[in-house]
């Protein structure tokens, strides 16, 4: 094993499962420590491990006992699901209780899985991300929208360009926050396209009704030691999430900047009228039937 790559406890009572997952973990270089129970975890743990994977279900309790397990015992210690179960699914637990989740049901799972669990472990990305209630359902209305066509129009590109000259900042974009990474449908002052999920700070916009704003993401541990954000030279970010008609998150209206900066009481309530904006536009596209019932 690579001197810099911990160790990994691995929870999942089904012994074919468990040991597929392990195999794929120990292939990718990782120290292994297989748990079929949430008991078996408090014996592995140790300050040698660096990340968590575990299924939802367990023979004596479900995933969330692992998770508090390792939170009392290693607070920075990120929890990974890795379960065929969708997220609405789950047994319990929810926005406080911040975990990973990889699907076991894609095509490709392991190999995502150890994509999560090197970027996790060596923290090159957010440890963890925390995922909506409603994820299944998001995700569902999300996948009513064609991106491509929406990414064609004209409004938001003009959009983004007014918020940039409106706030005075180096980018502006409007997001669609995926299972597995964020699409940006228009970008103004950068060539963004997509942004991996765990490299996004539009994954905890979604997730609250106030427009978020991060004065410094140096300065933020959710945010700090994540490198992509360093590449592409972000310092402030304020966001406003955009919904649907039933209320589903479908992604966010960003700022960004290229150093830290505040935002006016006034300056947000103009980012929320902005990405009310965005909503009346991506109604209308619905009603018109695009991405089609």
């Amino acid at each position: 094993m690579s001197a810099e790559l911990p160790t990994v406890v691995c929870v999942d009572g089904d012994d074919e499962t468990r040991s597929a997952t392990v195999e794929a973990l120990e292939t990718a270089g990782f120290e292994v420590r297989p748990c079929d129970s949430v008991v078996a975890v408090e014996t592995a743990m140790d300050d040698s491990v660096g990340c968590v994977v575990t299924t939802a279900t367990l023979p004596d309790g479900d995933g969330f006992d692992v998770v508090e397990l390792v939170r009392d015992r290693r607070p920075d210690c990120p929890c990974i699901f890795f379960t065929g179960d969708p997220p609405a699914d789950l047994p319990r637990g929810g926005r406080d209780q911040v975990v990973e989740y990889v699907p076991r049901s894609v095509p490709g799972a392991h190999d995502r899985l150890v994509e999560v669990v090197t970027a996790a472990a060596t923290e090159v990305t957010q440890a963890a991300y925390p995922l909506p209630e409603d994820e299944t359902e998001r995700l569902a209305a999300l996948a009513e929208y064609d991106v491509d066509e929406l990414s064609a129009l004209d409004t938001f590109e003009r959009l983004t360009s007014l918020i940039t000259s409106h706030f005075d900042i180096d980018v502006a974009f409007v997001g669609l926050v995926g299972a597995q990474e964020e699409r940006f449908v228009a970008c103004e002052g950068a060539n963004w396209r997509t942004l991996s999920r765990e490299d996004t700070i539009c994954t905890h916009t979604i997730l609250t009704d106030d427009v978020m704003v991060v004065e410094n993401v140096q300065e933020d541990p959710r945010f700090a030691a994540v490198e992509r954000l360093e590449e592409l030279d972000i310092r402030s970010y304020a966001g406003a999430r955009i919904t649907d008609d039933d209320g589903n998150a479908l992604g966010a209206v960003c700022c960004i900047h290229g150093e830290p900066r505040s935002y006016t009481q006034a300056e947000r309530e103009d980012l929320r009228r902005f990405a009310d904006e965005v909503q009346e536009q991506l109604a209308l596209r619905r009603r018109l039937g695009m991405g089609g019932d």
